[in-house]
Formats: structure tokens, sequence, C-alpha cells
């Protein structure tokens, strides 16, 4: 495995909550909640968990797009979280985002060659001639014809508003790329192109990707592995065949056991979780997943586990974890 490119250590984003006439703070949201974890250079790490679970908080916060609370961030061996301003917008244009929205994330008052070349004249790349030319070969990697260079983005599909903001995150030529959602507002039939070119893409440019989604399918499909999240927290991390074959934490078996099969006549065992989930504001002491989890006791309502390493590779954060790994690969 190549030297690690990231590393993300107890980071932490707590939202503050203000009420009343003078704004007093109530409370916080603790978004992100001690994420720790490597990203070693030109792998996968896919990112997965429900809704605002803090999945694109946890992508924005290791870019500064929003100020993380606490923690370290750490990409090629440099602070990013010490940076001041100027240091940061350079060190940003080996570190891009794709965002999930194709219609929010363009300027609608930008033709498709300013949007792309935005970051070439804010980083004095390249002017002219040379950086047109730069962006219609951007737009032909991404599988654009040169016309649409003069183009608005409200005159193209989504998938076609995807691929521009590809572009834009290609056209620094960035080692990492956080892809936030990339995929989820597209038709099915164009997902898969868009994960087609992503795939053909890293391997182009060498680049490393966090790949942040809800669908384990998409995750499975294009990671090397994969980091489960609960409400503001890692509760699982392990490479993808070992963590799709057997499970170790009870919420990802949850997720994993709502993937349809593309065979009807096939069963499988649904997991269906009970209670109700817990407010980011006020979670519950002990293990954030006992009160939906089936094999909580009383231990769990008291003791925080700790994301530790159950099998070479695989780290979980349960106190039961090899009982629940042995018990689903009986299963």
């Amino acid at each position: 495995m190549s030297e690690n490119l990231l590393e993300v250590r107890d980071l932490r984003k707590y939202f503050p909550l203000s009420a009343g006439l003078f704004s007093r703070r109530r409370g916080e949201v603790r978004a992100v909640d001690g994420v720790s974890f490597d990203l070693a250079e030109g792998e996968t790490l896919g990112l997965v968990g429900e809704s605002g679970c803090g999945k694109s908080t946890l992508g924005r916060a290791i870019l500064r797009l929003i100020e993380p609370t606490a923690g370290k961030v750490t990409f090629q061996g440099e602070d990013v979280l010490s940076l001041d301003r100027r240091a940061l917008r350079a060190k940003r244009r080996q570190m891009q985002i794709i965002f999930q929205d194709p219609y929010a994330s363009l300027n609608p008052r930008m033709q498709v060659g300013d949007i792309v070349g935005e970051a070439l004249t804010i980083h004095g790349i390249a002017s002219g001639s040379e950086r047109r030319e730069r962006i219609v070969e951007l737009l032909r990697i991404v599988g654009l014809a040169p016309e649409a260079y003069g183009r608005y983005a409200h005159e193209f599909s989504g998938g076609q508003r995807q691929r521009i903001g590809i572009a834009r995150a290609l056209a620094v030529i960035p080692k990492l790329i956080i892809a936030d959602e990339p995929v989820s507002a597209l038709d099915v039939s164009i997902q898969a192109q868009i994960l087609n070119l992503l795939l053909d893409l890293q391997e182009r440019f060498e680049l490393t990707y966090l790949f942040i989604s809800h669908d384990l399918r998409v995750v499975k499909n294009v990671s090397d592995r994969v980091a489960v999240m609960y409400l503001g927290k890692i509760v699982e991390l392990a490479g993808r065949d070992a963590l799709y074959k057997v499970p170790l934490h009870p919420y990802t078996q949850a997720l994993l056991s709502a993937i349809p099969l593309p065979d009807p006549r096939r069963k499988k065992r649904r997991i269906i979780l009970q209670g109700d989930v817990p407010s980011p504001i006020n979670p519950p002491p002990g293990c954030a997943f006992h009160t939906r989890c089936a094999y909580a006791e009383a231990r769990c309502r008291e003791e925080s586990p700790g994301l530790r390493e159950i099998l070479p590779g695989h780290f979980a954060s349960c106190h039961f974890a090899p009982d629940v790994g042995r018990e689903n690969a009986a299963s």
C-alpha cells in the first residue's frame, strides 16, 4: 500500500444552537464527533451512512469549506487546519470536491468555459488561448463536445452537468477528490456512466478519492475500503470485500440487508431497526446505536465502545463485534 496522502485525527464539527432575544447558546449539533482515518495515495475510501449522519459535513470540514471545531487534518504531511488563507488557497489546488447537486453547484450566469476555467485563473495556471485549449481538452476528457465551452449550465442534462463539475475539479490536476454523493441525483443509467468515468479518471490521473454515498451498491463498485458512519462517528472500517462479506457492526448489518437483490426469487433476511434515531443535539450516553440495536445490554447504555481492530484491517465500534460477526457469518 502507498503512503498516506490524507490523515484525519479526532475531527469534530459542532454547530451551535441559539435561541431567545439575545441569541444565547442553547446547545450544539454534533455533526462530526471524533472521526479518525487514513487515506493512502491512489486509494478510494467509500464513506456510507444514513442521511444526516455527518458524511457531507466531514468532507467539507476536511477541505475547510466549513471550519472544524477540533481535530487534525494532515494532507501530504502538512497540517491543513493550521494554514492561513493564502497557504490554504495554494493547498486547495491539490484537494478538490465534486458536489452532490449538479443543478445547484454550477453558476447559472457563467458559461461552462468560465466555470471550468475559473480555477485556472485563480491559481495562475493558464491564460488566453492556452487557457481555452486546456478547458476544451478537459471537456473532451469528461465526454463533452468543445461547443459546450460557450453554453450555460441550464442547457445541459443532469449527467452532463455533473461532467462539467468533474471537469472543474480536474482543472488544477489535484491529488485528492472528495466526491460528495456525485451520482445520487442522477438516473440509474446515467449513474453507471459517471461512475465509469470517475474510475477511468482515477487511473489516468492517479487520483485518490473519498467517495461519499448512502448507496452501498455504488460504494461496493468503486471502493477499496469502506467506512460506515452513524451519528457523527465511524462505527466500522474495513476492506470492501471483508465488510460486505462479514460486517461486524449491527448497523452495518442492517444497511447491507436493505440492499435489494437483482433476482426476486432469492430470499434475504431483512433487518428492521427498531426505535427512534437519536438526535445529534442530545446523543444518548454509551453507544449511540444502543437505542436501535438488538444486541444492546446494560454495558452499551453506559460505556461508549471505541473503534478497535477486531480482525486484521477490520475495525468496529461495538462491544460485541466478534459475536455479531460470527452470527452473521453463520447466517
